[in-house]
């Protein structure tokens, strides 16, 4: 009968110490030393073997209700410690009402950008990506424009004060020399990112912008597929009413050259008929074979425009600096 007796003393020595536990790694501690698989109250079930037989069962009943009680009081303690450690250290008046954490979201320019991504990856366009810091030859050189070449003044940009004339890219064509440098044809990309040029900041123009280009090479690739694919992702962006024309221009990498318009419910609310959105054309036969592909086997076409401009329409923006000023008045509407 001495296991019997021994039940009741430890139980209130147990609670005792579990009610008294000062933080939670002190009621751990008490845990594994009472309900433990070595606790001293799981020690008791394993010496039930040496009860005589007919006193076990109600030596287990009563064991069990005590570990019960047991368990029941360390609940308790714990959700206390639990909340005391929760609460400020410093006195706080809970009847103040509560500060909500604004959840963030994306700028304009990456939701537009993301628009766009998700338009041309419907038609098996794969993202392109490449350095902001370039070198004359991706920039200009192997897009036919020469240091002696007239287009190239109007994208002069930023220098840096280096050896090998580093500059920051004025366009992401810098990166279609790169993956046509790498890879074979056919290619299918588009390399969205930003890009710099001496601009005066005005209204409509940024020394910095973000812009996005497409490059599709293939054999047999025409000015119809041009178009077909601009048609697409200019009515997927812009609405299904939206109408493209090309108008003839000149960009040295490509030639023929074109710009393209629209003409949308959107150009109508500004009262114009039609208005000027990128710029496209053939690849040029010099690039190709500034690449390594074979002018006479492959062809293709090339585009670009800025995505702040598409933002600046769709969301009937009047000033392009209102996207880097970081205003959350603005950037909260988006």
């Amino acid at each position: 009968m001495s296991l019997l007796n021994d039940i009741e003393p430890l139980k209130q020595t147990a609670l005792a110490e579990l009610k008294a536990a000062p933080d939670l790694a002190a009621l751990d501690q008490a845990k594994g030393a009472w309900v433990g698989p070595n606790g001293k109250f799981t020690g008791l079930m394993k010496q039930l073997g040496t009860l005589p037989k007919e006193e076990r069962p109600a030596a287990g009943k009563i064991i069990n209700q005590s570990k019960a009680e047991l368990e029941a009081a360390l609940t308790e303690r714990r959700g206390e410690l639990e909340m005391k450690a929760a609460l400020p250290k410093e006195p706080t008046d809970f009847t103040l009402p509560g500060r909500r954490h604004p959840a963030g979201k994306l700028h304009p320019l990456t939701q537009v950008t993301e628009e766009i991504v998700r338009s041309f990856r419907k038609i098996g366009f794969a993202v392109a990506d490449g350095p902001e810091i370039e070198d004359e030859y991706h920039c200009f050189d192997a897009l036919n424009t020469p240091a002696d070449h007239p287009a190239r003044d109007a994208q002069d940009t930023f220098y840096l004060d280096t050896q090998d004339r580093m500059l920051l890219r004025t366009h992401t064509s810098s990166v279609q020399i790169r993956v046509m440098q790498k890879q074979p044809p056919p290619v299918r990309i588009i390399v969205p990112g930003r890009v710099y040029r001496r601009d005066n900041p005005d209204a409509t123009h940024n020394p910095t912008f973000q812009q996005i280009e497409g490059l599709y090479v293939d054999k047999n690739v025409t000015v119809g597929d041009l178009k077909g694919t601009v048609e697409f992702v200019f009515k997927d962006l812009l609405g299904a009413d939206t109408k493209i024309r090309f108008r003839p221009h000149y960009f040295s990498y490509t030639e023929p050259s074109f710009e393209i318009d629209f003409s949308s419910a959107l150009t109508k609310k500004m009262g114009k008929e039609w208005l000027e959105i990128a710029g496209c054309g053939m690849v040029h036969p010099q690039v190709f074979e500034n690449v390594g592909y074979d002018p006479a086997v492959w062809t293709g076409w090339a585009f670009g425009f800025g995505i702040e401009r598409i933002a600046m329409i769709r969301y009937g923006i009047n000033d392009i600096r209102l996207f880097y000023e970081n205003d959350l008045r603005f950037l909260r509407q988006f």
